[in-house]
């Protein structure tokens, strides 16, 4: 695909984002007037946005926006703020974890498969590294200084605007315990911490594990309603914002740069903090917003970053990026907790980041996301045609899917995988009451070639279900 191709692509998809379905595309005309392109290149665009089953040509008629999915995938979210939902008890062992039975079809991965990897990178890195003396000595308590400062340059900005510097870094041992650590030190028990709903079920779990009150904000492609994060702010005296701004865990979605400045203003004028998990800048299948971190001077923004994803499940490696008080008390909570992490693990880790062939490496895993991406989309509409998609994520590594109301999950996930298929149930992800019927489907795991019969055979099963319950 050309870059006019794409510039027409993007121009149409945020076109489509604001146009009710049903609606009549500009014609190529206007297009090619509007865009100072050629007509062959907007009917590539348009024939690529078809076949992804976004929009329908209708001969003599014009070209048209599809609908998303059925009436009967309701949109219950607005009752997550006022129902004021509140965490639960913890569910279980997160599906993400579970292991895929021998000769499953695995859609329920938390991690990229091993060819995603940089594996030639990472093998050379854990060679040079073992003839070093990394293996015998203590790092500093905070992390080595050159990762540090690569995971403060890697935000971008400029100093002038307010962007981090290196002394403002803390290595971890994963981003999992960066946000343990984070909310331990920021939050504490029995005080509440706003969560956007759905979101990542690990943030979930660590609120949880200190005796946090999680208040569940709703939110969706745009991500949340300011007005929604205010009152949560002003209704519970919150001091303390996760969120995931950036291809958000599950749902794909990025919040728009209105609402970022917006919620941003919000959290500013609280006197609060907004935790970014930026789990998925590595991810990005077209460019993704700056990290609100890149210009928050007077530090309301608490930033993580991790490699574990990217770099290898093995390395785990992250960075708590806080500044002024907030950045010693939790530097104090992650030392407490693993004291350091392990220098040969952040020689790995900037051995394979700082290497030449690790951006080309990036370039060849957005172009590889991409085409996964865009095959399930497709799947999706053709063998699921009841599911709701209401993001095409332009980064990360799932699906999120609405399902028409299912009785049962449990069954319904457990009919799947006697199918042959492991999925993830959405209901994890939900910091209170799930708000509707949703799966999670990776596009990142082992088999892609598998991935559109499996996603037929997860059709078959949803209609079967919805037989059964009449």
């Amino acid at each position: 695909m050309t870059d006019s191709s794409t510039r027409v692509e993007e121009h149409l998809r945020r076109w489509m984002a604001s146009a009710p379905p049903g609606s009549r595309l500009p014609s190529s005309r206007a297009l090619v007037a509007q865009l100072h392109v050629s007509p062959v290149t907007v009917q590539s665009a348009v024939g690529r946005l078809a076949a992804l089953g976004l929009v329908e040509s209708r001969p003599g008629a014009g070209t048209f926006l599809r609908g998303t999915g059925p009436r009967t995938a309701s949109d219950h979210r607005w009752q997550t703020a006022a129902l004021a939902l509140t965490g639960g008890e913890p569910r279980g062992l997160p599906a993400a974890l579970r292991p895929a039975a021998e000769g499953r079809i695995a859609l329920h991965a938390a991690y990229p498969e091993p060819d995603l990897l940089p594996r030639r990178l990472l093998q050379s890195a854990w060679s040079r590294v073992g003839r070093t003396e990394s293996a015998l000595r203590r790092p500093p308590a905070a992390g080595l200084p050159e990762l540090r400062s690569w995971f403060a340059q890697a935000i971008g900005g400029s100093a002038g605007t307010g962007a981090p510097s290196s002394t403002d870094v803390t290595i971890v041992p994963g981003s999992q315990s960066g946000l343990a650590a984070t909310f331990g030190a920021l939050v504490g028990a029995g005080r509440p911490i706003l969560m956007e709903s759905p979101t990542y079920w690990g943030a979930i779990l660590a609120a949880r594990h200190i005796g946090a009150r999680i208040v569940a904000v709703p939110t969706g492609p745009q991500g949340p309603d300011p007005d929604q994060v205010r009152m949560a702010f002003e209704e519970t005296g919150a001091r303390t914002f996760y969120a995931q701004p950036a291809w958000a865990n599950p749902t794909g979605s990025c919040w728009a740069p209105d609402r970022a400045r917006a919620i941003m203003e919000i959290v500013r004028s609280r006197g609060a903090f907004l935790i970014e998990d930026d789990y998925a800048r590595d991810f990005g299948i077209a460019p993704g917003p700056e990290p609100l971190a890149a210009d928050d001077p007077d530090g309301h923004v608490v930033h993580l970053r991790s490699l574990t994803k990217s770099v290898s499940p093995s390395v785990r490696v992250a960075a708590v990026i806080a500044r002024g008080p907030a950045r010693a008390r939790i530097q104090g909570a992650c030392q407490a907790e693993s004291m350091y992490v392990s220098a040969a693990l952040q020689e790995v880790a900037m051995e394979v980041v700082t290497r030449p062939a690790w951006k080309t490496h990036l370039r060849h895993l957005r172009g590889e996301l991409e085409q996964r991406r865009d095959a399930m989309v497709q799947a999706v509409h053709q063998h699921i045609p009841e599911a709701r998609l209401e993001t095409i994520p332009t980064g990360g590594l799932h699906l999120w899917l609405q399902l028409p109301e299912l009785g049962d999950m449990p069954d319904f996930i457990a009919a799947c995988e006697a199918r042959g298929v492991v999925v993830a149930g959405g209901d994890e992800w939900f910091p209170a009451e799930p708000a509707g019927s949703h799966l999670r489907l990776s596009y990142s795991g082992p088999q892609p070639e598998e991935h559109q019969e499996a996603v037929r055979r997860i059709g078959e099963v949803l209609r079967e279900c919805l037989e059964a319950q009449g």
